[in-house]
């Protein structure tokens, strides 16, 4: 809890200033926050010493046994100046009592391998003309000494291979340039640091791999080389791991400014291995609506406090990625965080299809307001356009019945329509028709087609020569598409009617049911100009009753047109006397329960 002094009201709250909204004062916020926690570390952190400061009292008085020098000899092997004897310098090696030196001048060294966690080996090099004399070649190394660190699991340690050369075992590293390398170091006297090694090996009728850092340096006549995985098995597993889960992590020290990133973390935001990114250079790549919500987790994460899962977009490349990030301070002596470690997991592919389902869910419902609007404007033609009943027919003897069935519950649009209606000179008009397609396009010329034949109507022209005109119409108009109709004129007991591409009509009389004859019946309109349609005659008796339909009432994709036909005729055939209203009724609750695949129109008209 902070201080509070005698002039703050007890409960008084603190006041928390707003975190900043833009990029520049945030970090700005971020190193001044820094620099403080820098300067007061510094303060209280003791200085090293410089060499130059030091004097013979800090030198301490007794030279170790590891330096060569024995315990009761020392003034024996040192010249007057106290400086040890030029003819004892060189490798450094063991000594016994008498300050003699040992056979072997690597004895120290190489006891000191085993000491080494990585696998390590002292090579001797192998020249082409055996002496290594100017201008020969280093074709191989003998291993002379080594420890019992595996650089794999199926890899035999160094130790146990001395006195062998290291083509033999370890043929792999003849593809992989090691001796080149090796020799390169001996030559120049610059060390090797991680050079990568890609060891493959044949063993037991297996291929064999791992990935190698191998570190080398000159010693002597001799070089000394270690041998460690370029990754190890827990590395593996935590790589995959971030990759499938999309997260990664990285550490601040806010002290000594270094920065480590896990390979998922690089793989956020898309840097070589090596390449990281301060705190401040992270602001930089902040989506500029995103700065105040990261700078309020940053200044929790520097005042000490853990940090919840925290929505941040970045923007990377030419690509915003949405990230999570959870944050922790690690403090140091004193308490203060001295560290910053975040954990970050990426939600760009959630993101992105989460706004592609809520473009998807608007584009829907744009489309299905577009299709009620539809709808809306297609029933008020079609209730407009397609009367149910007429007195004037009831007046000359005539009962007329009439229903629209569309294929789908919600859409009432469609090309199929009917007329039925008293003509000025006595005869009564009846046809029905279907124009190509759906929706208010079909509508449109449904619309057309209907009011063009209740025009050619008014000539007193017969059916067959109505048809011939309509078709004319149609095929001299580029836009129009083909069309079915049946159109007929009734009078005096007798029916007139032509056919173009449509189904016949039904006649019921008595208990029976047929279709008409329909040899006569021509093709689509709009299909051939000029063709001139032909007429039949049909005579009619009180009570028989005419039904006048579109394909969709009969057609089925897993049933022939002829048999839905005859299918309809004898059903119609078994119904008995019933009015024109009641036989459509039947038919709109038959047809309904086994569904349409099309629009269909109905018209029944009975003779009383």
């Amino acid at each position: 809890m902070p201080p509070t002094d005698d002039t703050s009201p007890i409960g008084a709250e603190e006041h928390v200033p707003a975190p900043p909204d833009d990029v520049r004062t945030l970090k700005h916020v971020i190193e001044r926050e820094i620099d403080a926690l820098r300067a007061d570390v510094g303060d209280s952190t003791p200085a090293r010493v410089s060499p130059g400061a030091v004097t013979a009292h800090d030198i301490p008085a007794v030279v170790p046994q590891a330096a060569g020098v024995a315990e009761g000899g020392r003034g024996q092997d040192r010249d007057a100046d106290g400086r040890r004897d030029v003819a004892d310098r060189g490798p450094p090696g063991r000594r016994d009592a008498a300050g003699a030196a040992d056979d072997d001048p690597w004895a120290c060294l190489t006891a000191a391998l085993p000491a080494v966690p990585l696998a390590t080996a002292l090579l001797a090099p192998v020249w082409d003309d055996g002496r290594g004399e100017e201008g020969a070649a280093v074709v191989d190394f003998v291993i002379t000494a080594g420890n019992r660190v595996r650089s794999a699991e199926w890899l035999e340690p160094l130790g146990l291979l001395v006195g062998q050369r290291l083509l033999a075992v370890r043929p792999g590293t003849a593809s992989a340039n090691l001796i080149e390398a090796l020799a390169r170091v001996m030559r120049t006297g610059r060390p090797l640091h991680g050079w990568a090694l890609d060891y493959t090996e044949r063993r037991e009728g297996r291929l064999r791999r791992v990935q190698l850092l191998c570190d080398a340096a000159a010693c002597g006549d001799r070089i000394l080389a270690t041998w460690r995985p370029a990754l190890t098995e827990a590395d593996l597993l935590t790589g995959d791991a971030q990759k499938l889960v999309s997260m990664g992590w990285g550490n601040w020290d806010l002290l000594s400014g270094a920065t480590s990133w896990s390979d998922g973390l690089h793989r956020l935001f898309r840097t070589a291995p090596g390449r990281t990114w301060s705190l401040t250079e992270l602001c930089d790549a902040l989506l500029p609506e995103d700065v105040p919500r990261f700078a309020q987790c940053v200044r929790a994460l520097l005042s000490g406090a853990d940090t919840p899962w925290t929505r941040i977009r970045f923007v990377v490349g030419d690509e915003v990625r949405t990230l999570d990030v959870l944050g922790r301070p690690l403090a140091g002596t004193d308490g203060r965080p001295w560290a910053i470690h975040l954990v970050a997991r990426d939600l760009t592919p959630q993101t992105r299809s989460l706004q592609r389902l809520e473009e998807t869910r608007r584009e829907t419902e744009v489309l299905r307001q577009q299709a009620a609007a539809e709808r809306r404007v297609a029933s008020q033609l079609r209730e407009a356009l397609l009367p149910t009943h007429s007195a004037e027919l009831a007046e000359v003897g005539i009962t007329v019945a009439a229903a629209y069935l569309p294929s789908e519950r919600e859409a009432a649009v469609g090309g199929d329509w009917y007329k039925c209606r008293l003509l000025p000179d006595g005869r009564v008009l009846l046809a029905i028709g279907d124009a190509s397609g759906h929706g208010l396009d079909a509508v449109a010329r449904m619309a057309q087609q209907r009011h063009a034949l209740a025009g050619l109507a008014q000539t007193g022209a017969d059916p067959g020569a109505m048809v011939t005109w309509l078709n004319q119409l149609m095929c001299g108009d580029p836009t129009a598409l083909t069309a079915t109709a049946v159109v007929g004129c009734v009078e005096h007991y007798v029916l007139r009617w032509a056919c173009a591409g449509h189904p016949p009509p039904v006649l019921r009389r008595g208990g029976g049911a047929s279709l008409l004859p329909g040899v006569h019946a021509g093709p689509l309109l709009g299909l051939i100009p000029g063709y001139a349609y032909e007429n039949a005659t049909v005579p009619l008796e009180p009570g028989d009753l005419l039904l006048l339909y579109t394909d969709g009432l009969i057609e089925r994709r897993d049933e022939d047109i002829e048999d839905s036909l005859h299918g309809l005729v004898r059903s119609l055939a078994g119904e008995g006397p019933l009015s024109p209203e009641e036989t459509v009724d039947d038919i709109v609750s038959s047809h309904a329960a086994c569904g349409l695949e099309d629009d269909a129109c109905l018209l029944a008209l009975r003779i009383d």
